[in-house]
């Protein structure tokens, strides 16, 4: 997909991977529309690119993910990409956490993860299909295709997101919308909260490599270790599982 000429629509687009994709369709000539949950990120985002616009809204939330489409329907109209960004990971062991036992937390876990870009592809489609050049882009895991066992719900989120992808996809063939995954490794952000991720490859390195290849046309796009998991075989996702979770 070309880059520029787009009207985009970011979520968990005030930080991290979300906000780099916002980025790069900035420089390359496209409207962004981002959105989070954090009214401070989103208010920074758009004093460095004052021709951003912003919504807050929390995507658990089924009303606010219905606000936010007929937000977008009356104000932005023209819109023909929207990126499903927006993750939350928590780390825990189900077995020994007391926190294990906190469903609300597993909700919005799934809710963000899985629901917002379910209801959010199903609330865009009739919209995107009146657009040119329309596009949803879900931005996965590497843990879709081999989990990390201290991560587990959010694992279980990715994997459902990848598969739904390839569905939608299938269905969308003849629609004219375009399904694109992106599928990040470990980056260097704030995911799951800061520090955790400082072992990741570097955030611009990775946005860089994988917007290339999205603007190349490519509909399915890895970067190192997800890159190789992506395309494994059986045998080696389960050697790359037992490795990531020998200790």
């Amino acid at each position: 997909m070309n880059l520029a000429g787009n009207t985009v629509l970011i979520t968990g687009g005030g930080s991290g991977i979300g906000w780099a994709i916002a980025e790069r369709f900035l420089k390359a000539g496209s409207n962004v529309v981002i959105c989070g949950r954090r009214v401070e990120k989103l208010q920074e985002a758009q004093q460095q690119y004052p021709q951003l616009r912003t919504r807050a809204c929390d995507l658990a939330d089924e009303a606010d993910r219905v606000a936010l489409f007929e937000w977008v329907k009356s104000e932005v109209p023209q819109l023909n990409v929207l990126v499903n960004n927006a993750g939350i990971q928590r780390r825990l062991h189900l077995a020994n956490d007391e926190q294990a036992q906190d469903w609300s937390g597993h909700r919005q876990e799934i809710a963000t993860n899985l629901d917002a870009p379910i209801h959010l592809a199903t609330l865009f489609i009739p919209l995107l299909r009146e657009q040119q050049h329309p596009a949803i882009i879900n931005v996965s895991s590497g843990l879709a295709f081999t989990p990390a066992a201290f991560a587990p719900v959010y694992s279980a989120t990715k994997a459902a997101l990848h598969s739904f992808t390839l569905s939608l996809r299938h269905q969308l063939a003849l629609t004219g919308i375009q399904v694109i995954e992106i599928i990040p490794p470990a980056v260097n952000t704030d995911l799951g909260g800061a520090g955790l991720h400082t072992q990741g490859v570097p955030l611009n390195e990775f946005t860089d490599s994988v917007m290339q290849r999205v603007a190349a046309g490519e509909l399915e796009v890895g970067y190192g270790t997800s890159e190789e998991r992506r395309n494994a075989s059986r045998q080696e996702l389960d050697a790359f599982f037992k490795k990531m979770n020998a200790s």
